[in-house]
């Protein structure tokens, strides 16, 4: 009897001991559990906290700029691969890649901002109310162009999912330069034309529209389209080597400029993209650069706008490109662009972080350039508006 007693105690003592040690555990991991989401929504905070103060800064130095000035970027906090329009009624309109501005916000469909003197831009809404998935249910819109013919505007894009190689363009059109853009459909995609080529610009050369369109892995090219722009009507015909993206044309005084941008673009304060450009007396080439290199051959010697890669430069922005260009009423032009602020790299959603830039083209001798070919720092001389 003793025994069976002892035996019993045992046991009871036993299940004791390990039901203390569990309600230990539970308690140490709940504690440790509490800690480790104390320390995330620390960090979230700072991150917020870093992005409104940022905003603050920013918002302070546009009160303290002298009326025709500005400093970049003119655009925060990101509106990546900017499509820069002025409409009919002279009000002008940019747009941007989809993106997430903030962790856990709706990812923005082709964010549209708008401003009447190319300095102050204000965010009205996206260009999509349903995103198009003619590529796939998990596509993303990219790299917009906004042009308004035949009486409506059309914009172009670039449908993507992230991995799948067959991606697409193509075109939605509205009666407002605001939206809703209702979205036509697909122009082509990768595996129907056999290039992987994306970020499409509509050009109209003497009433004809063309197409033009490229990516890193097979360069830029250019098609005609049939007479509503809605489709091709013609093969592409390739105007430069593979490695470079984001084209666009622009016809100055009888000659064509075609610019691109080679590197990387999304790769936070490592991001390597510049802008580029050739010219040519046919719209279909062949262009060149400024030492006579044929683009087909090399774009080593055809840049024009870089990063603050070198000390003497200030090492603030870097990864400058997807452009487009405006001229101002004064008849100057003002090339439109993304880069990265390297002090502030991301966003708080971890996309890299893009805002808006924008620089005077200066003209030296028929060539377009930027001054030090870097983007400017600092208060700048606004366009004339």
């Amino acid at each position: 009897m003793f025994w069976k007693n002892r035996q019993v105690l045992f046991l009871f003592t036993g299940a004791f001991v390990i039901v203390v040690v569990a309600v230990l555990i539970i308690v140490l991991s709940f504690n440790s559990s509490k800690e480790t989401t104390k320390f995330a929504d620390e960090d979230i905070i700072e991150v917020d906290n870093q992005e409104d103060e940022q905003k603050d800064i920013k918002e302070e130095e546009e009160d303290s700029l002298e009326p025709g000035t500005y400093q970049n970027p003119v655009f925060e906090p990101v509106l990546a691969d900017p499509a820069v329009m002025k409409a009919e009624d002279g009000t002008y309109y940019a747009y941007g890649t989809e993106d997430a501005w903030e962790r856990g916000q709706a990812a923005k469909v082709v964010p549209i901002v708008k401003s009447t003197d190319l300095v102050h831009w204000e965010y009205i809404g996206d260009a999509f109310t349903s995103k198009p998935r003619w590529i796939s249910s998990n596509n993303f819109v990219w790299a917009p162009d906004v042009q308004f013919y035949n009486g409506k505007y059309h914009l172009y894009y670039t449908l993507a999912q992230w991995g799948d190689p067959n991606v697409g363009v193509g075109v939605a059109v509205s009666n407002s330069p605001e939206g809703p853009f209702e979205d036509v459909g697909k122009i082509f995609t990768a595996y129907e034309v056999g290039l992987g080529i994306i970020d499409p610009q509509l050009f109209i050369d003497d009433g004809v529209p063309y197409l033009v369109s490229g990516g890193l892995t097979d360069g830029l090219f250019i098609a005609k389209m049939k007479e509503d722009a809605l489709s091709l009507d013609g093969e592409f015909i390739q105007l430069t080597r593979e490695g470079v993206e984001a084209p666009y044309l622009i016809k100055r005084d009888n000659c064509y400029y075609l610019f691109g941008s080679p590197g990387s673009c999304c790769d936070g304060a490592n991001s390597s993209y510049q802008v580029i450009v050739g010219r040519s007396e046919s719209i279909e080439g062949p262009y060149v650069d400024a030492n006579g290199k044929n683009l087909i051959d090399t774009f080593s010697s055809a840049t024009i706008l870089r990063g603050h890669i070198l000390p003497e430069d200030g090492k603030q922005f870097v990864g400058p490109g997807h452009i487009s260009v405006i001229q101002d009423d004064a008849g100057d032009d003002w090339m439109f662009y993304h880069a990265i602020d390297i002090a502030n790299p991301t966003l708080t959603s971890n996309a890299t972080r893009r805002p808006m830039m924008m620089d005077k083209m200066e003209w030296v001798d028929g060539w377009p350039t930027i001054k030090n070919r870097t983007p400017s720092v600092g208060v700048q001389k606004a366009p004339n508006t």
